[in-house]
């Protein structure tokens, strides 16, 4: 992600990075896959430093259905993430710039 001129963030400017990214992964997910099928669904996301700030996101899922096993699902994971870094670099953007809100 390029620079985006951003202040330092906030312990709580930190922790909504990661609670967007999360969400934006869980939803991006659930909207193509039923949770009836999903056994585990674990997504980490940790933000490390300030400048730069470094953000890992770990996707993992499992799948339940035997029906299911058509799904990609390491490329589901993948998809996830990128959804998951795309939320969080809106998220800096909107710090970045407060009248783009």
């Amino acid at each position: 992600m390029e620079e985006l001129g951003l202040p330092d963030l906030t312990s709580e400017q930190v922790e909504q990075l990661c609670s967007t990214a999360e969400e934006s992964a869980r939803k991006y997910v659930l909207r193509r896959i039923s949770s009836k099928k999903i056994e585990t669904l674990n997504i980490s996301v940790e933000a490390d430093g300030t400048k730069p700030l470094t953000l890992a996101v770990d996707v993992d899922i499992q799948l339940l259905s035997p029906q299911a096993e058509a799904i990609d699902v390491q490329k589901l994971a993948d998809e996830a993430v990128k959804e998951a870094f795309a939320s969080a670099e809106k998220y800096l953007r909107e710090l970045a710039c407060p009248t783009r809100k």
